[in-house]
């Protein structure tokens, strides 16, 4: 790739949901949008080389999309009249409306995320609308055909068109439930980047920069909304770990053998600080607990001077908003370390998560620690059959393999 086409690639991966939710606001229509800024961005292309880039890459993009889109609705005005009419009676620039948080990207996640539409649409629709990723993109990154993840974009393109689902941010008592659901997607969109659910490798670094860009979005639209604030603050502090996540060669590094001088401290300062100004606006979540739990460890100088005690108070109180049992089986990895292994151990033979991966690799480590060896090494292979992600299983089976040589 030469420079013009790097600089291009850089405006698509900052500009893209910009330049799509400005002509979903004046067009109304979705479809419409992605051409013609796919339109704007191959001329791009074309002309940027030639002619240089232009001052405002992002205006000049937006500029040359509406103009496309314009173009187009003309083309079909003799077939849709009235219709096409009246788009282009709103085409010129005209300004926001009078919601409190006018930014079109805001109110393209919101729409996106609407609770109407599946959460699997909803995911894929935030990153192919705001994110830019393409179809082939998503449909990789969460192991899904592209056929089916094509239909699913399709079919909630079509929902929102059907139901006329408004193009806006929510207000009064919508906004809480409709914030959560938001801060929900951006997070399971860090979460597979994180740890892919299969695959060959650990992470997807790419779906991790792309959920902390879309939580600076939102905590850049949305200021001193602490839950926001909580949700950039947990991925920045656990994002802070991944070139330790791994060895040379990809193979998995648990947290308490990680080499912490190959944690990231800008990105530490940055989640210690945001978790400040969470404490500080005293109106506590799920999302901001979750960040508090991460701090606890950044800030341990090794494993061994991880305060357990302090992370267990606060999985308990996550447990007041997540009662579930995926949050019962984390406490039962702090539970283990402050109270020993084997109270953790009947917490998680309660829990009901048979065909979780994680619930007999937790396990696992309980039965290893309280010495009954072949248990253990039953569990982990238990763990390794349900991991599809290489990294893990290959990290499982050689827990089992050592236990197994004494």
């Amino acid at each position: 790739m030469n420079a013009g086409d790097a600089a291009i690639a850089a405006v698509f991966a900052e500009q893209y949901g910009r330049a799509v939710a400005s002509l979903i606001r004046v067009f109304g229509d979705v479809d419409l949008a992605e051409d013609a800024v796919q339109d704007a961005f191959t001329i791009a292309l074309r002309r940027w080389p030639e002619d240089g880039t232009p001052p405002s890459p992002a205006g000049w993009i937006i500029t040359t999309a509406r103009r496309r889109a314009v173009d187009r609705v003309r083309r079909e005005a003799v077939r849709r009249d009235k219709y096409a009419q009246s788009v282009l009676l709103r085409a010129p620039d005209e300004p926001d409306d009078h919601d409190d948080l006018p930014d079109d990207r805001l109110r393209l996640i919101f729409t996106c995320c609407h609770p109407a539409l599946a959460r699997t649409a909803q995911v894929a629709l935030t990153l192919r609308l705001v994110g830019g990723l393409t179809t082939t993109e998503i449909a990789h990154a969460f192991l899904v055909p592209e056929s089916t993840l094509a239909q699913r974009i399709t079919r909630a393109k079509g929902k929102i068109r059907d139901a006329a689902i408004p193009y806006r941010v929510p207000s009064g008592p919508e906004l809480p439930a409709r914030l959560a659901a938001v801060s929900t997607v951006v997070y399971l969109i860090f979460t597979e980047g994180h740890t892919a659910t299969a695959g060959d490798r650990l992470a997807r670094a790419d779906l991790c920069a792309e959920a902390i860009r879309l939580g600076r979005a939102l905590t850049e639209l949305l200021p001193g909304e602490p839950e926001v604030q909580g949700l950039l603050a947990l991925m920045v502090l656990t994002d802070s770990r991944r070139a330790a996540r791994t060895t040379p060669d990809g193979a998995l590094v648990p947290l308490a053998r990680q080499d912490r001088g190959r944690w990231d401290r800008d990105s530490i300062e940055e989640g210690l600080a945001l978790v400040r100004a969470c404490l500080r606006g005293n109106r506590p979540g799920p999302l901001q607990i979750q960040a508090a739990i991460n701090a606890v460890h950044a800030v341990a100088a090794d494993a061994a001077d991880t305060d357990w005690a302090q992370i267990l108070a606060l999985y308990d109180q996550l447990t007041v908003f997540d009662p579930g049992p995926i949050v019962a089986l984390n406490r039962a990895v702090a539970l283990a370390e402050v109270r020993g292994p084997g109270e953790a151990l009947a917490v998680v033979e309660g829990l009901d998560l048979g065909a979780h991966h994680l619930f007999h690799a937790v396990r696992a480590d309980l039965l290893r620690r309280l010495g009954r060896t072949a248990a253990a090494a039953q569990a982990y292979d238990a763990a390794a059959v349900l991991a599809r992600n290489r990294a893990e299983r290959g990290f499982l089976l050689e827990q089992s393999a050592r236990i197994r040589k004494g």
